[in-house]
């Protein structure tokens, strides 16, 4: 239980309705990403860390979040996460958790990815995605399993780049992007939307934010009811200081609680 509710924040965001089944493939466009957003949060230095509750605040973990360049290869980063469980739950069923997505390119598509997943005592769990983006094709491997190839519809991100190229899109009200994601070993469709905005009590202090919803109608990880709200800094910075998801037992809420991005020095704890 303890990693299904606090690893659902970042699988649930962008991984979303499987594609309908039609001949044309949505691709996310260059036209619809903002330059300016894409080269602020990959300049190469950031690092986000969340503070995850359940249902009326009750803390069960942390999510720390890092986008760094990646050594050796040119326009090459690495979101690397890190998922720790919190309180009580943490002695009965500790978890720590460590995810690598490896993204180059000018839209920041994935080319490798690694999950190592520690539950409980002893437990461990491994995942490996290798993409080929101009072949459409990914290698996916699961512990000791042999590796399966799966092809896909075009281009795609998985649920770790989708949630950072989630930031630069470049949305308007009543028109929504489509983010290709593979997630589960599948090509999925997600339907990202600007609902509004809205002026929100920040880390930052207060600060006028958008509000994004990504379309979902899935089951994962956990039965899952209701949506899913992301409030984005409404600046250059696009930095995602709360989500919000409803699930069947409850409500996940993460909260920015730190951050630290050389590009975005207007961005200070508590400067309004």
């Amino acid at each position: 239980m303890p990693l299904a509710i606090i690893i659902s924040l970042l699988t649930i965001l962008l991984t979303g309705p499987i594609a309908s089944a039609r001949a044309e493939v949505v691709e996310t466009k260059p036209s619809q990403i903002d330059p300016a957003v894409l080269a602020v949060i990959f300049s190469g230095a950031e690092t986000l860390h969340y503070a995850v509750s359940w249902s009326g605040g009750l803390k069960i973990g942390d999510i720390y979040l890092d986008i760094q360049r990646e050594q050796g290869r040119e326009d090459a980063y690495l979101i690397s996460a890190k998922v720790k469980d919190y309180g009580p739950l943490s002695v009965f069923y500790p978890v720590d958790d460590r995810f690598a997505c490896y993204v180059g390119g000018p839209m920041k598509l994935p080319y490798h990815y690694e999950v190592v997943q520690k539950e409980g005592f002893g437990k461990k769990i491994t995942r490996i995605a290798r993409f080929d983006q101009d072949q459409r094709l990914v290698w996916y491997r699961k512990n000791k399993e042999e590796e399966q190839q799966i092809s896909i519809a075009g281009p795609v991100y998985n649920e770790f780049a989708a949630f950072i190229i989630t930031r630069a899109l470049a949305l308007r009200e009543g028109d929504p992007i489509v983010v290709p994601t593979f997630a589960e070993r599948k090509w999925h469709e997600v339907q990202v939307s600007l609902i509004g905005r809205e002026r929100r009590k920040t880390m930052f202090g207060f600060k006028s934010t958008l509000v994004v919803q990504p379309k979902m109608q899935f089951k994962g990880l956990y039965e899952k009811d209701g949506k899913t709200t992301l409030w984005l800094t409404d600046d250059q910075c696009r930095v995602p200081v709360e989500i919000h998801s409803r699930i069947a037992i409850g409500s996940l809420v993460a909260e920015l609680v730190d951050y630290a991005n050389p590009a975005c020095p207007e961005l200070i704890k508590g400067k309004r």
